[in-house]
């Protein structure tokens, strides 16, 4: 009987760390997962975001790259490029004058411009809307961007309870148990279950990643600096006349030149320009790591001199700044390229059918319950008079 009473309570709170935020977490779980393949299926739907290459040719220098921009558009201001996967065209940010921002695609192996749209990209939509609802941010936080850190909580409570409500669970990795004659409820309870075993090692990636998020988040609203920006020029390291523009600034190519004499093996992935006269070019990557993500690297380069002016790397960071740069690559599963995306995707589908499921369950639990509840109530009054 204390058996019996102790499965049911860790049951009703295995419930309540779930049903509660049911239909948020179902919503989370498949932006999230549409997110982590966001670049293929740009790619499939966006002719203009493929990047081919008929010929097999290297990808063409930065400078190449921008002036292929400012060919077609000679205000432009470019202030930024992202370097995706090789599959995908070089996104290349700017403003004009009739352009307050604006992304271009372009080719980075025939220098075509493919495409300029708005800035608002289906890449950065699916990240948004999976990392903070679209909410807005103000003052350094976003309400929407806490409720979705603070399901990490839940995700992690739920891992606990339902190994504790599905006694001797590591039975399903070897002899999983799918009964598809025993009817509805059956089945879908075998599946809940099943799938739920499996996903044991997802489920805690999730819940862990997702706590350091909230922690991050926390971190930003309280100012508390966990990644240092490069600093502006000081007045020393301007040349004469950088300030009125007679300086003429070195290339991008130079500058990216003079990153890979830090770094032989950097792989950008974003590049700022320099946005007023004392800032620099930042060039971030990566170098191939597997679990670092691809802004664990990082060179400052004065635009007038060529010269570096700061570094950032693996080996200098901090222990909140290593959990940061591998937080990405754990939570979205790009550790293993395209292989650990789909199988992220894949566990991401699993989930979110988990939560329907588990829903199910729980409501058919509770109308039971109530259904049997006044036979119940009035057999003990019955036997009481007696």
């Amino acid at each position: 009987m204390g058996k019996k009473v102790s499965n049911k309570r860790w049951f009703q709170l295995h419930g309540w760390f779930t049903l509660p935020v049911w239909v948020l977490f179902c919503f989370i779980c498949l932006t999230g997962t549409l997110a982590v393949v966001s670049h293929e299926i740009t790619w499939l739907v966006n002719e203009n975001a493929r990047a081919d290459n008929p010929e097999s040719v290297a990808a063409l220098p930065m400078d190449d790259i921008t002036r292929a921009l400012t060919s077609q558009y000679p205000t432009a201001d470019i202030t930024g490029i992202t370097v995706r996967e090789p599959y995908l065209t070089y996104a290349v940010m700017f403003t004009d004058v009739d352009k307050p921002y604006a992304i271009a695609y372009i080719n980075q192996y025939t220098g075509e411009v493919q495409e300029i749209n708005d800035g608002q990209t289906f890449i950065d939509f699916m990240r948004s809307l999976h990392g903070w609802l679209l909410f807005p941010w103000q003052q350094g936080y976003s309400i929407g961007y806490y409720l979705v850190s603070l399901l990490s909580v839940f995700v992690l409570g739920a891992v606990i309870t339902g190994m504790m409500v599905y006694k001797k669970f590591w039975r399903a990795f070897t002899r999983p148990t799918l009964r598809f004659t025993h009817g509805t409820k059956t089945l879908l309870a075998d599946l809940h279950k099943t799938t739920g075993a499996w996903s044991i090692w997802f489920l805690l990636i999730m819940g862990i990643t997702g706590l350091w998020y909230l922690i991050q988040g926390v971190l930003w609203h309280n100012e508390v600096e966990i990644e240092p920006w490069p600093a502006s020029l000081s007045a020393q390291a301007m040349p004469d006349g950088a300030d009125s523009g007679e300086i003429k600034r070195v290339s991008l190519n130079q500058a990216m030149a003079t990153a890979r004499q830090r770094y032989p093996d950097l792989q950008p992935s974003f590049i700022m320009l320099p946005e007023h006269n004392r800032d620099t070019y930042k060039i971030s990557g990566d170098q191939g790591e597997v679990f670092y993500d691809q802004y664990s690297y990082r060179v400052a380069v004065n635009p007038y001199t060529g010269e570096v002016t700061d570094t950032y790397s693996p080996t200098s960071m901090a222990p909140l700044q290593t959990v940061m740069h591998l937080a990405d690559r754990l939570h979205f599963g790009t550790v293993g390229g395209i292989v650990t995306k789909a199988i992220w995707f894949v566990f991401g589908l699993l989930i979110t059918g988990m939560s329907i499921t588990g829903f199910w369950m729980w409501r058919r639990k509770l109308v039971s319950q109530a259904t049997s509840a006044p036979s119940g109530s009035t057999t003990t009054q019955t036997a009481g008079a007696n």
